[in-house]
């Protein structure tokens, strides 16, 4: 691809996710993406032949607009609407603007969901960790494959809230019609500075993937 989201460097576990739809979910299957930013899953996603409902409501990251880089400097970044045009996936991408918690279309079902260390940021914790969870679950049609990667915790404070997590804690929303088909950890790495953190950080990552085996009745 021709351009290149702000986090394209990030650690991530979303060759497994992407490995998984390729053995589960049939080809131009439609893949929810919670938290899209710039487009660092929706592009490849779209690329690889699916179609994709974004979800994400930070309008910086799907219009674009100045960004702080470590060192202090400021750029103009391209948000995910512009990315999706230059690189001519647009025609395959549904972006939702909105609040997930708030938003989320909840009356669709899709072949696949996936967010990417979405849930332990602040602005989410109003609202339990099991719900934002099972709002996700609600997307996922009858074979349909769930894919979350999250922050673990490191530092004292993560443990004083539940969005900071472990698979462990994970597997009770999992029983019954669920069916657990990896779990990954990292252990603790340091990740360079990027956007939002200027400085070199400490991180330990999870991994939760799962398939959807039966039906269930969507009460909201």
């Amino acid at each position: 691809m021709q351009t290149q989201s702000l986090w394209e460097h990030t650690l991530t576990f979303f060759p497994q996710f992407l490995a998984a739809l390729r053995e589960r979910v049939a080809p131009d299957s439609t893949v929810a993406v919670i938290g899209a930013s710039d487009g660092k899953f929706v592009l490849p996603l779209a690329a690889a032949g699916y179609r994709v409902v974004a979800i994400e409501r930070d309008p910086v990251a799907l219009h674009g607009g100045d960004v702080h880089l470590p060192g202090d400097s400021q750029a103009r970044a391209l948000g995910l609407i512009d990315r999706l045009k230059l690189e001519e996936l647009h025609e395959r991408v549904e972006v939702v603007e909105g609040d997930f918690l708030e938003d989320a279309p909840l009356g669709r079902h899709c072949s696949a969901v996936w967010t990417s260390c979405s849930w332990h940021y602040s602005a989410n914790h109003h609202r339990p960790l099991a719900e934002f969870v099972d709002r996700m679950q609600r997307l996922v049609r009858p074979g349909g494959v769930f894919g979350a990667e999250f922050m673990m915790p490191v530092e004292r404070r993560h443990h004083m809230t539940e969005h900071y997590t472990s698979p462990e804690r994970l597997l009770p929303h999992f029983l019954g019609e669920w069916e657990v088909l990896l779990t990954l950890r990292t252990n603790e790495f340091t990740e360079r500075a990027h956007v939002g953190r200027p400085n070199d950080h400490t991180h330990r990552m999870g991994l939760l993937m799962a398939a959807r085996t039966s039906t269930f009745t969507d009460h909201f």
